[in-house]
């Protein structure tokens, strides 16, 4: 084999620019540029566009654009009864899809008028118990998803690993019941889909038992680990006023101090009869509404979701045990035709407050308008008030810390 040897005539001042002086240390600093990040970018959630105004490395401005995942979800409740949007529903928030069945439901039922109905009968009862149980059950699922993909968008692939694991446990459960693995169409209006199989209350006490020990050791793989910690503590610190401007809800507006949860404020279902706490941002490792403070606070409220679930399971073992004659359909009327009114109904859901505005004219089963008031977008709206000034690595952990779900963002 024979090499061949290159020869470079190398001539002097070749590179050497011709004007030395033009540009100056000032000049680069102040220059701006403007990135994209997404809507590919797997942080993103895929259908995000952020525009970020950088200088150097740190970032000036971030403009969010939208409309990637148009799920038109208004214009369809309006061309069918109430009953037949309960599927489309499912798909706003699709993580949390029980969530948004319980909102929907409730205030339709409200316009009604046979809310009160349900919470004084027994049969009525058991129906809001088992709402409530599916409810959380979903609530702990959406935050195993905030979790572990927040570890996962900081470095960390273990913890969603095992966010993951549980995670579908969880959803082995709610398919059980309804058939589905994530869009379920169980909670009906007046109603249930099916009343719980044989054996689920067993079932679901083993994996809670099962689930409390996970919890410990996902605290201290994640949220005490001392790289997620360094990354979290005083990053997009959102001050209080800031959240409570944006209409911001849910963990996001918990983790800046506020005490604020639905369940507790409008004391909706059977909420006020059970016992649970409203955990909120403390600034333990570093500033009060960091991303740290809103990931914490996701945590802490697994507990509080095993700790509903634990004790809607008793009711439904004890006072509110199943009967042969329980019909879960028993009370959901025939036909939905709400008196002429406007109306507006909220929840809490794993994100924040899910609203829905309807206006019905009173002739028709379909709402003549519909409105869905997503807690996502008004959380992704304050997202260029706590970016600025933050390293272009850190908006990553800044929108994790966030939890959005971009179908409920764009309706």
């Amino acid at each position: 084999m024979t090499t061949q040897t290159i020869q470079y005539d190398y001539q002097p001042g070749l590179f050497q620019a011709s004007e030395p002086n033009k540009y100056t240390l000032d000049d680069l600093s102040s220059g701006e540029m403007i990135l994209n990040m997404g809507p590919q970018h797997p942080s993103t959630h895929g259908v995000l566009r952020l525009e970020i105004v950088t200088d150097g490395e740190i970032i000036v401005d971030v403009v969010p654009h939208l409309g990637y995942l148009h799920r038109c979800f208004e214009k369809h409740a309006e061309s069918m009864p109430f009953n037949q949007t309960l599927p489309f529903v499912d798909r706003l928030d699709y993580v949390a899809a029980m969530n948004n069945e319980h909102v929907f439901c409730m205030g339709v039922e409200r316009m009604l008028g046979i809310d009160q109905e349900l919470l004084s009968r027994p049969d009525g009862r058991r129906i809001e118990y088992i709402r409530v149980l599916v409810a959380e059950l979903n609530r702990l699922a959406s935050h195993f998803v905030a979790i572990g993909t927040y570890a996962l968008d900081i470095g960390a692939y273990t913890p969603f690993l095992w966010m993951m694991r549980d995670r579908e446990h969880l959803q082995r459960l709610l398919e059980w019941i309804s058939g589905a693995r994530m869009l379920y169409n169980y909670i009906w209006i007046g109603g249930l889909y099916y009343d719980l199989p044989v054996g689920f209350e067993e079932r679901c006490q083993e994996f809670l038992t099962y689930l409390k020990p996970k919890l410990l050791e996902m605290q201290q793989l994640v949220t005490e680990n001392k790289i997620f910690v360094k990354r979290t503590t005083n990053v997009g610190v959102l001050p209080l006023p800031v959240a409570i401007n944006y209409g911001c809800t849910g963990p996001v507006l918990r983790g800046s101090g506020l005490r604020y949860d639905l369940r507790r404020v409008d004391a909706y279902s059977v909420y006020p009869e059970l016992d649970f706490d409203i955990p909120i941002g403390e600034g333990k490792m570093g500033t009060l509404g960091d991303c740290w403070d809103r990931n914490y606070v996701r945590v802490l409220e697994c507990w509080e979701s095993v700790k509903i679930a634990e004790q809607c399971l008793k009711q439904l073992t004890g006072d509110l045990k199943r009967t042969r004659d329980f019909d879960p359909q028993a009370m959901a009327p025939k036909k939905i035709r709400p008196k002429a009114q406007e109306f507006y109904i909220r929840g809490e859901i794993p994100k924040g407050e899910l609203g829905f505005f309807f206006r019905a004219d009173g002739r028709s089963d379909i709402p003549f308008r519909c409105r869905a008031r997503s807690c996502s977008y008004h959380n992704l709206s304050m997202i260029s008030e706590i970016s600025k000034g933050a390293m272009i690595a850190d908006l990553v952990a800044i929108i994790g810390s966030i939890d959005v779900v971009m179908g409920e963002v764009d309706r």
